[in-house]
Order: C-alpha cells, then structure tokens, then sequence
C-alpha cells in the first residue's frame, strides 16, 4: 500500500545554508531505487485551518517498508546532516489507504466497537 514520507521544515536563515543547497541537489536521486517520487517540495501552503509552522515536503513511496528502507540507506543517510544541521523540523512515514477506503464504513466499525 502507498506510503508518505511527510516533512515539516522550518528553515530559518535565508539565503538557505550551502549545505542545506547540497541536500536539494542530491536528494532525489536517494529515492530512485526505492521508488520514491516527490508530491510537494517548495510549494507555496494555504492555510485553510489553525496555524502551521513550516514547510511542507511529500514525498510518496510504494510502500512502508520501501520508506524505511530508503531512509535506513547510506545514500540518504550521508546527506541527511546536511539538512538537520541547518534546519529543524520532523519528518513522519505515512500508510496510506486503499483506492476502495470508505470512511463511513470506518464510523461504522467504530461505532459497533464502542457499544
């Protein structure tokens, strides 16, 4: 099932650190053997609700275990400190859910276990 590796940066000097300009550069061929594509990177948010505080970077993969994977990679692994170094933030893997999913029948389910 699809996966997302989902960023919220908070960059705080402009212009960006040089190494943080690197990470850019070499990220995305990180992802090609695991199958990973962009969905959002350096797009300008609408905040519709609440407040939020950063950036947000989506990447999909084709599934969970194929995030860890590229994540655990030495590729990734030797420029990741070329972004954590120069800019907080998180980063969360998240399953996605079938074409078919109904949330109502999720309500449902949890209805029925309520009672």
């Amino acid at each position: 099932m699809t996966a997302y590796a989902i960023a919220v940066l908070r960059p705080n000097a402009a212009p960006p650190h040089p190494d943080v300009l690197e990470y850019i550069e070499r990220v995305q061929g990180t992802f090609a053997p695991y199958g990973g594509r962009f969905l959002s990177h350096g797009k300008r948010s609408e905040y519709v609700e609440g407040e939020w505080l950063g950036d947000l970077v989506m990447v999909e993969f084709p599934g969970l275990a194929h995030a860890h994977e590229w994540y655990a990679s030495p590729a990734y692994q030797e420029i990741l400190p070329l972004r954590t170094e120069h800019i907080p933030g998180e980063m969360i893997f998240l399953e996605g859910v079938p074409g078919d999913y109904d949330a109502g029948r999720t309500a449902a389910a949890m209805r029925s276990a309520a009672s």
